[in-house]
């Protein structure tokens, strides 16, 4: 059965969406003078850290940033994240863009070195042209068919969707699998959105949004560029495709081809847990040769570290030697941390992070956002999640995010939807808001709940 099939009627169902929390950002939301807007690109307040964000972006494109990283200290909620990869998209929509939590590299069946190669690998992409056939239009209509995840039954993925592109000249409706279904709902697409669907490998490219759709919804905050005009020409054509691989999924391919080989030769196949530096070093060499010859560009991408603290001093030694190499990405870090003891050691330091490490970054402190801040946030996400709130519920969450945390007031939203729902309306009141602030806690009273309950709570 082919992945994607032209059909003529359209069915009735209904889109279940995830919305990333930071699928708003769309950059650093700068003017012409690298400036910060003050609202602008999904981004509130933050001027400082979003100039210095602005020079990075500048330092980054002249070649300016070699052996060195960027760091960004805060408190948490303070959009350390959203910084990070406001500068990816900054860089370009094909910029790769890798993150990494600190924990993430304590595993028992992989050294944290390979862990840190693969995810600084993962963020090197190559970029290349070929000509492809696509299906090219804006979304006039998508209905996803939904089945449950095999591993949650209260989760449901979809099974297929049956989605209508249009251009000024042609319209096709296409029924596609599960796989195409599957990037569809990833990539939040929805009506009057511009998207490519490779006819052949079935993978799916966001290319903008169109103004003028009926039934799409638009705001002044975008993730992606906007277009005043519907494009013309056919829906399905052949077009020439600009490809970003990984030098990771290079490797990958290596390892696997190599793999094949020497099952075949002595019948033991079996999965290779790390990959073998031979491998790394023999792409490297092909990479070199394909780009002097001019066929491929590089692409440094961005690799974002959180909780940088909680990498150990031998991760600290690597990512310098990183910093150092022919093939390095972009390392962003953010830590929430003061001065602590550099894990691995007994030595305390600012952030957690060895001195020689430090003196090779660029640091940039983010503030916590004030009330008014504070509530354009909340607003953005209130209508990037779809969800409706009076003016009393706009005040009561602003008096949250300002007396515990905007994180913990942003989550609150959708609680109170699920609260108003059930009383029969599609708008989010101050008691809804307050009903869920009763029925989920925050840090601050969770730890008064454990003191009050220390006795009966196991150790």
């Amino acid at each position: 059965m082919s992945m994607i099939r032209e059909v003529k009627d359209e069915s009735k169902k209904e889109i279940l969406k995830r919305i990333s929390a930071h699928s708003h950002i769309r950059g650093l939301g700068l003017d012409d003078k690298g400036e910060p807007i003050q609202v602008a690109d999904g981004f509130v307040g933050q001027i400082e850290a979003r100039r210095s964000a602005g020079i990075v972006v500048k330092m980054i494109k002249e070649g300016r940033l070699a052996g060195r990283a960027i760091l960004f200290i805060g408190p948490p909620g303070s959009g350390k994240t959203a910084l990070a990869i406001a500068i990816a998209r900054e860089l370009g929509e094909d910029t790769p863009f890798v993150m990494l939590n600190g924990a993430e590299l304590y595993s028992t069946e992989v050294k944290k070195t390979e862990i840190l190669m693969r995810s600084v690998r993962r963020a090197i992409g190559i970029r290349f042209r070929e000509i492809r056939r696509v299906y090219e239009g804006v979304v006039k209509e998508i209905k996803f068919a939904l089945a449950p995840h095999p591993f949650n039954p209260y989760t449901k993925i979809p099974r297929s969707a049956r989605i209508t592109l249009s251009t000024k000249d042609d319209e096709k409706t296409l029924d596609v699998d599960q796989s195409i279904a599957m990037q569809l709902m990833q990539f939040n697409i929805r009506r009057g959105d511009l998207i490519s669907i490779d006819a052949d490998s079935g993978e799916v490219f966001k290319l903008g949004r169109v103004k003028g759709i009926e039934k799409a919804k638009y705001y002044d905050v975008e993730t992606y560029k906007v277009l005043e005009e519907m494009p013309k020409g056919k829906i399905f054509k052949e077009k020439e495709i600009i490809r970003t691989v990984t030098l990771h999924d290079l490797d990958e391919a290596y390892a696997t081809q190599r793999k094949a080989v020497i099952a075949s030769l002595i019948g033991i196949g079996g999965e290779e847990r790390e990959i073998d530096p031979e491998i790394r070093r023999a792409v490297d060499e092909q990479v070199r040769k394909i780009l002097s010859e001019g066929k491929v560009v590089l692409v440094p991408g961005v690799l974002f570290i959180d909780d940088v603290h909680m990498l150990d001093i031998e991760a600290f030694s690597f990512l310098t030697r990183v910093m150092e190499s022919e093939f390095s990405p972009i390392i962003i870090m953010a830590t929430n941390r003061g001065i602590t003891r550099v894990r691995g050691t007994d030595i305390e330091s600012p952030h957690g992070i060895p001195l020689d490490l430090l003196d090779r970054l660029l640091i940039i402190p983010v503030r916590p956002y004030t009330p008014d801040e504070m509530r354009e946030i909340i607003m953005i996400r209130a209508d990037e999640e779809g969800v409706r709130l009076s003016k009393d519920a706009i005040d009561l969450l602003v008096k949250i995010a300002s007396e515990r945390s905007l994180r913990y007031s942003i989550q609150l939203m959708h609680p109170a939807k699920v609260i108003a729902e059930r009383k029969e309306r599609d708008e989010v009141k101050a008691e809804d808001v307050e009903e869920a602030a009763k029925l989920f806690i925050d840090v601050t009273q969770s730890v008064e709940f454990a003191k009050k309950w220390e006795g009966k709570l196991i150790k």
